[in-house]
C-alpha cells in the first residue's frame, strides 16, 4: 500500500494510540468516547450521564458510511486530512478516509456539489460562494471544522520586484508610474486567496476591479503561469509561494497572517445533505482529523515527518525542503530578507484553529458583498448559523478532549486597522473606501 510505504518511509512517524489498559473498554454515548473498567460498565454508563436499563442503545454512533471519500488539492494545508488517513486516526473512530487528488477548486466544487466527494479540504469562501449560489451551482452547504490559520502568501513575480515592486506601497507607485494592465491571480473566485488579494491590493489603494486584472489558475499552475509571464502577482497557499522564490521567479510580498493574524483559511467542507444523511461518519471525520491536527503541532518532529510524507507525488508532488522550511515559520522574502514567523500555518492551537467561528463564516459573505458577488446583504448570522456545524464539531471535541472557546464569534483587526468582529455586518460591509 502507497501509504504505508510512506509511513515507513517517515520513519514510522509516530505511535498514535497507545494499547488500552487490560480490562478496559470503549463507550460512546454519541457525543463523547472515553474508557472505562469493563467490570463496572453500568457504573461508567452513570458517570456519562447516560440513562441505564437500556435506554443507551451501544453502537448507536457507529458511522452510517464507513469509508469516505475526501478531496484535496496539492497544498501543504490538505496535511491534517492526509495524515488522518496516513496515520490511522480514521480506523480509531471507525472509518476509512480514502484521499482524493483533485486538481482544481472549481472540480472540487463540482464533486461537492454532485456527490462525487463525501467531503474535502476546501476553501471557506468557496462553501459560502455555493450556499449563496455564486461561483456555481446553489446548494445547501456545510462547513465541519476549520483546517488550518495563516499559512499563505502573496507573491510579485521577479520582474516587479527589479522595478522596486516589493511590497504593497510600492508595487501601487509603480502601477502609477508604469502604465499598463497588471494581472494578479487567485484561486477561485468566491476563495479566501480571492479574498486576500483584494484586501491586500485594496488596503494599498488599488482598486482589484478597476486597476487590475484577475484571473483564476489552480494553486499547483502558479508557479509556472509566473515563469512564463501570464501574471504580475498572484496568491495562493504554501508551498507554492515559496517554490516561486526557490525557483527565482518571483518574491514573497506578504504572507497571509500579515494581512489578518490566525485568519481563517481551508475548511472541511461538504453538502448539508451529507451532513443529514451522515451525522455519525461526519462526527468520526472530525475526531480523526482533529486528532491528526493536534498530531502536527504536537512537535517540529512531527511537523518534519508530515512534509516528508505529503511531499509524496501522491499528494503535493515537490521536493520536502519546499514544504518543510515555512511549515516550520523559517520565511525568507526571494530578496535577501529571513526571519522566524510565530504565526505560521496553524492546524490546531489548542483547537482555536478548528472551531467553527460565526464570525469567520460570516466576514467572507462581507466581503462577497464588497466586491459586487452578492447584490445585497443577506441575514449573515442565520446563513452562518446554517452552513457552520458547531454543535456536530462540539461532539467531536469532547470525543477528542479538544478545547472550545468561550464565544462562537471573534475579534481581529486586519493589516488596514480595521476591526471585524461580526457585530454589523451589513455596515461593515459598506465601510471600505474602495469596493464595487
Amino acid at each position: 500500500m502507497e501509504f504505508n510505504a510512506q509511513a515507513d518511509k517517515a520513519g514510522k512517524l509516530a505511535e498514535i494510540e497507545p494499547a488500552k489498559p487490560a480490562g478496559m473498554i470503549d463507550v460512546v454515548d454519541g457525543k463523547r468516547r472515553t474508557l472505562i473498567q469493563g467490570a463496572g460498565l453500568a457504573a461508567g454508563a452513570g458517570m456519562l450521564g447516560l440513562a441505564s436499563g437500556g435506554a443507551w442503545a451501544a453502537g448507536s454512533d457507529k458511522p452510517e458510511k464507513e469509508e469516505v471519500k475526501i478531496g484535496f488539492i496539492p497544498l501543504t494545508d490538505c496535511a491534517s486530512v492526509v495524515m488522518a488517513s496516513v496515520l490511522g486516526f480514521d480506523k480509531k473512530y471507525g472509518i476509512k478516509i480514502v484521499p482524493s487528488k483533485e486538481a482544481s477548486w472549481a472540480g472540487v466544487r463540482d464533486k461537492l456539489t454532485n456527490g462525487e466527494l463525501d467531503a474535502a479540504h476546501v476553501l471557506y469562501g468557496l462553501i459560502y460562494g455555493v450556499q449563496m449560489g455564486i461561483g456555481g451551482q446553489k446548494k445547501d452547504m456545510a462547513v465541519l471544522m476549520g483546517l488550518n490559520h495563516n499559512g499563505q502568501a502573496i507573491t510579485l513575480s521577479k520582474k516587479l520586484a527589479d522595478k522596486g515592486a516589493v511590497d504593497g506601497a510600492s508595487l501601487a507607485k509603480l502601477m502609477q508610474t508604469d502604465k499598463r494592465e497588471y494581472t494578479f491571480a487567485q484561486t477561485f473566485p468566491t476563495g479566501t486567496h480571492a479574498m486576500w488579494l483584494y484586501y491586500w491590493l485594496a488596503a494599498n489603494g488599488i482598486h482589484p476591479m478597476k486597476d487590475a486584472k484577475v484571473i483564476t489558475v489552480p494553486p499547483p499552475q502558479m508557479v509556472a503561469n509566473m515563469r512564463v509571464g501570464n501574471m504580475d502577482g498572484f496568491c495562493v497557499g504554501e508551498p507554492w509561494g515559496h517554490r516561486a522564490i526557490v525557483d527565482g521567479v518571483g518574491i514573497t510580498a506578504i504572507t497571509t497572517q500579515d494581512i489578518w493574524k490566525d485568519h481563517p483559511e481551508k475548511v472541511l467542507g461538504t453538502s448539508l445533505e451529507f451532513v443529514q444523511k451522515y451525522p455519525n461518519t461526519c462526527r468520526a471525520m472530525m475526531a480523526a482529523i482533529l486528532d491528526a491536527s493536534k498530531w502536527i503541532d504536537a512537535s517540529l518532529a512531527n511537523k518534519n515527518k508530515m512534509a516528508e510524507v505529503i511531499a509524496d507525488k501522491s499528494y503535493v508532488n515537490t521536493s520536502k525542503d519546499v514544504i518543510d522550511q515555512r511549515i516550520l515559520g523559517r520565511y525568507q522574502n526571494g530578496l535577501g530578507k529571513t526571519w522566524d514567523d510565530p504565526n505560521y500555518m496553524k492546524f490546531y492551537d489548542e483547537g482555536q484553529v478548528n472551531f467553527p467561528f460565526l464570525s469567520d463564516g460570516m466576514w467572507f459573505m462581507t466581503q462577497h458583498r464588497r466586491w459586487g458577488l452578492l447584490k445585497s446583504d443577506p441575514d449573515y448570522l442565520a446563513v452562518a448559523k446554517s452552513v457552520n456545524q458547531i454543535d456536530l464539531y462540539k461532539e467531536a471535541a469532547a470525543m477528542t478532549k479538544t478545547p472550545l472557546p468561550k464565544e462562537v464569534m471573534r475579534s481581529s483587526k486586519l493589516v488596514d486597522g480595521v476591526v471585524w468582529d461580526g457585530k454589523n455586518p451589513a455596515a461593515y460591509a459598506q465601510s471600505f473606501k474602495i469596493k464595487v
